[in-house]
């Protein structure tokens, strides 16, 4: 059987990038397979792509796969990117897939689950409770105030140093519009956006953040994306503060949410051990592999 891979248009760019499409159909135009190709546009990572590549599994092992990348290199390397990503379950047939095909093994991740009816509300309001000396704890649904989004942009380099491995992800760079159209992104999928964030009450500005998105409904799972404390104010828990207090919020603003989705890298021993003190539970592994075009 021969395959077809047709080019798609996505209609709507993101803020921070671009993405391509492909899509694999055999001789009687059923679809077999795609693939997205995600070029970030944000300075800092102008050299960077990041691709998805599925397969129904009736068709592996077909030529597919293969064909969808070759479209995908062949677009990053037109685009002028330095580096391609992707990922795939530890194990999985794409985790063999990518090996195979000359990218690397970058980085490890754990994802863990919170089941909410399990969580300790005793422990979790103790953990909350707890006083941080010189520190207060503030937050936010959808977009930062306005009086905090100046600082509250300038403590996303918090993320700078996170753990990466060998990963040529590049450097974030934001600021305030960048801050609020990451929030409107989120609006505009129907899905809400939390954020608790740490202050020095020294000067009022913010030290740290942890993010978390919930389901329009309010049920399923929400995602928690991204945790950060400036490196200068690390070393008195408000990791550990900032995350219990935003599962806590969780519980009492969206009953029906069934748990927190949490992905973490291997070499992250920090965040980790918030993550086990919270009572997150290990779901599977993954890896990132790069392949250096």
């Amino acid at each position: 059987m021969s395959y077809r891979i047709t080019a798609l248009t996505d209609p709507e760019p993101a803020v921070s990038s671009t993405r391509l499409a492909w899509l694999a159909s055999d001789d009687e135009g059923a679809p077999a397979g795609s693939a997205f190709l995600r070029l970030f546009s944000k300075d800092g990572q102008e050299h960077l792509a990041e691709l998805d590549i599925a397969v129904h599994r009736c068709e592996r092992r077909r030529g597919v796969g293969t064909r969808l990348l070759e479209a995908a290199v062949a677009a990053a390397r037109g685009e002028g990117r330095r580096s391609l990503l992707a990922q795939a379950v530890d194990g999985a047939p794409g985790d063999h897939f990518l090996a195979a095909r000359g990218f690397r093994r970058v980085l490890a991740l754990t994802y863990a689950r919170l089941p909410l009816a399990d969580a300790d509300p005793d422990r979790i309001d103790a953990l909350v409770r707890q006083p941080h000396e010189g520190y207060r704890l503030t937050e936010w649904e959808g977009r930062v105030p306005p009086e905090l989004a100046r600082s509250f942009a300038a403590s996303r380099r918090a993320m700078d140093d996170m753990p990466m491995d060998g990963t040529d992800y590049g450097t974030v760079v934001w600021d305030v519009d960048r801050v609020l159209s990451a929030a409107d992104a989120v609006a505009g999928r129907g899905e809400l956006l939390h954020t608790v964030a740490a202050l020095d009450t020294a000067d009022g500005s913010v030290v740290g953040f942890s993010e978390l998105v919930v389901p329009g409904d309010g049920r399923g799972d929400g995602q928690h994306y991204g945790t950060g404390v400036l490196p200068e104010h690390r070393g008195h828990g408000l990791g550990l503060w900032m995350k219990a207090r935003a599962v806590r919020r969780a519980r009492e603003r969206h009953p029906e949410l069934s748990g927190l989705l949490t992905d973490t890298a291997d070499s992250n021993t920090h965040m980790r051990a918030v993550n086990d003190a919270l009572g997150y539970l290990p779901t599977h592994k993954a890896v990132e592999y790069q392949l250096d075009l």
